[in-house]
């Protein structure tokens, strides 16, 4: 591979367009932290679900989906495809309420929610738990591929050895240098700009990003032959193109001959437990995170509503099939690769001519750095609104919020690197996430349906699973089982310390109704002390919408696959049930009137 003149100009000329929008939105994120944080709550639809994409399309998001592909084919994306479930509810039942909610991050809905000691002891803890601890580690996990991509891609810089700087009493390798770096330039954009800086060049890193990864994934899939030369070197993997797991009579995930099988255990975790019982960034249940800034950044509740039927459509029907297709083409090139991830790099570097070479080095900096900036600002956000404001430096103005937001988002990357250090390999650290969260999930969508639900509730899910997951571990339990058990565990806990501690105070409760008014018979006893107030109605028809929009996503997902594999007749099908769903689900909408389910 040689980086040609052509490929350093067009990832010049990326650099300058990123550093031009964070410019040119610089003075107008400057004026106060909510257009800083929030874009003045002006950002339309189709800009805030792109941004919700872009940031879940990091660098190391196509190395996870090639490694999951080439040990259990297709059908191991379920291992996140399986988080439509969740999303589509936060679609219809919740983003509406973030944006009726009115505040900057999702953790000050304590403030507004709970009342007490517990109630601002939960809002500082999660600003420090989630903003700077589970914020770091995403970035150092993201940085990690980063890293491996530079390591493959210019591979001039061995010379400097393995670990070239000694700083601080850590190593840092080349290839993490040239990574801090692409940080700075991050930070210095966003740290410019904002939320609304941010979003805009998400989007148009969200464009870059794919156009490389589906001119790869077509020149990739030239090279083996087209797909039914795929099909042929891989007729003795047959299972690899499979799109459903198969059935085992075990308990966790296994493997026979390749094939990805599930246990019975296995099906209720992945199926039934996990994608409304743990937290995860970007897939958070009833939504959270960059997620929730983006629905309480819309212009108003519908747009909020549409921005995230956007994320989710992006998200798991048009984006993976590239990713996988290049996957699947890299078990034919590199069969003996002992690193299945990097394999996606290597056919990048083996395959791109230059111009092209120079547009997916480019894609890959997108997606790396929309990701970055993203965690950054939301980050930042906690820090500031949830710690700052109301604990370290309450009442200073809003120029001096902003300028402190903007030294932070230097600090949080500063650290990330720091962590990156740490870490030799992540493949577990979602599992530890997902594990370590497990059983919050039900206490973030009931508190806004419960009024019973109270501050002690949410801080004890938080702490349940860290009593049994050192246990599970150190047994040898499986992910799936522990999963189960800890979910099961802390939702005994949260439920029975919530019926043995005080009730949120009505007068915070009553506020809180009158805001959100979220009606259903959760909150029939505050209803009642409020008659003025009309609550939200028509579930029966938000649910039916969020099966038709599961529905509309997994099988425009499935469509897409069929057609790329040439089954042409089963594909149009599956787009012809996908349309029929999206088309009865838009006209439900229109039937409670958009005015029913959104201001």
């Amino acid at each position: 591979m040689i980086i040609k003149n052509i490929d350093l100009i067009i990832i010049a000329l990326y650099f300058v367009a990123s550093l031009s929008i964070g410019l040119y939105m610089s003075k107008r994120a400057g004026q106060n932290t909510g257009n800083f944080f929030l874009s003045g709550r002006n950002l339309p639809w189709w800009i805030a679900g792109t941004s919700m994409v872009a940031t879940t399309f990091a660098a190391d998001t196509p190395l996870a989906v090639t490694e999951l592909v080439s040990q259990q084919g297709v059908a191991g994306n379920w291992l996140w495809w399986n988080m439509m479930f969740g999303g589509m509810l936060t679609v219809f039942f919740f983003a509406r309420l973030w944006r009726r909610a009115g505040i900057v991050t999702d953790a000050e809905f304590v403030a507004i929610r709970y009342s007490g000691k517990a109630a601002r002891f939960l809002r500082g803890f999660r600003a420090v738990y989630i903003g700077i601890f589970m914020n770091v580690i995403v970035m150092a996990w993201v940085n990690l591929a980063m890293v491996k991509i530079v390591h493959i891609m210019f591979p001039f810089l061995t010379i400097f050895g393995h670990k070239a700087f000694h700083i601080l009493g850590m190593d840092f390798s080349a290839s993490l240098v040239v990574v801090a770096g692409l940080m700075l330039f991050t930070a210095l954009y966003s740290s410019l700009s904002g939320l609304m800086g941010v979003a805009l060049t998400d989007s148009f890193q969200f464009l870059m990003a794919m156009a490389g990864s589906i001119i790869l994934a077509i020149v990739a899939v030239h090279h083996v032959g087209g797909i039914s030369g795929m099909e042929s070197s891989l007729h003795q993997m047959k299972w690899v193109f499979n799109f459903f797991p198969t059935l085992d009579h075990g308990t966790a995930a296994g493997h026979v001959g390749g094939m990805l099988k599930l246990g019975v255990t296995a099906i209720v975790a992945y199926f039934g437990v996990q994608w409304w019982a743990s937290w995860y960034p970007g897939a958070e249940p009833g939504g959270g995170g960059y997620v929730a800034q983006r629905m309480m950044s819309a212009k108003n509740e519908k747009h909020s509503l549409l921005a995230t039927l956007w994320f989710q459509i992006a998200h798991f029907a048009l984006r993976p099939w590239p990713w996988i297709l290049v996957a699947l083409a890299t078990l034919i090139m590199y069969p003996t690769a002992a690193d299945k991830g990097a394999t996606y790099v290597m056919a990048i570097r083996d395959l791109l001519p230059s111009g092209l070479l120079g547009l997916m080095l480019a894609a890959f900096l997108a997606a790396y750095m929309s990701t970055i900036a993203s965690q950054t600002v939301w980050g930042t956000s906690y820090i500031i609104n949830d710690l700052f404001k109301p604990f370290v430096k309450p009442g200073a103005s809003e120029k001096y919020y902003v300028r402190i937001s903007r030294v932070t988002t230097f600090v949080l990357m500063f650290f990330s690197v720091l962590v990156t250090t740490q870490f030799n390999q992540i493949s577990d650290a979602w599992k530890f996430i997902l594990a370590c969260s497990g059983g919050i999930g039900l206490v973030l969508l009931l508190r806004w349906f419960w009024w019973r639900i109270n501050a002690w509730s949410e801080i004890s899910a938080m702490l349940a699973p860290y009593a049994v997951y050192p246990i599970l571990k150190y047994h040898g339990v499986s992910f799936e089982s522990s999963l189960i058990v800890i979910v099961a565990w802390s939702t005994l806990v949260w439920l029975v310390v919530t019926f043995l501690t005080k009730p949120t105070s009505d007068e915070k409760l009553t506020s809180f109704y009158q805001r959100i008014h979220p009606g259903g018979k959760g909150w029939k006893r505050i209803a009642a002390q409020n008659p003025q107030v009309k609550g939200d109605t028509g579930y029966t028809r938000l649910f039916v919408n969020w099966l038709l929009g599961v529905i509309l996503v997994s099988f425009s997902l499935f469509g897409f696959g069929k057609i790329i594999f040439h089954d042409y007749v089963m594909g149009l099908e599956l787009f012809g049930v996908a349309l029929i769903s999206g088309v009865l689900m838009f006209r439900n909408m229109n039937k409670m009137g958009w005015e029913k389910i959104v201001e």
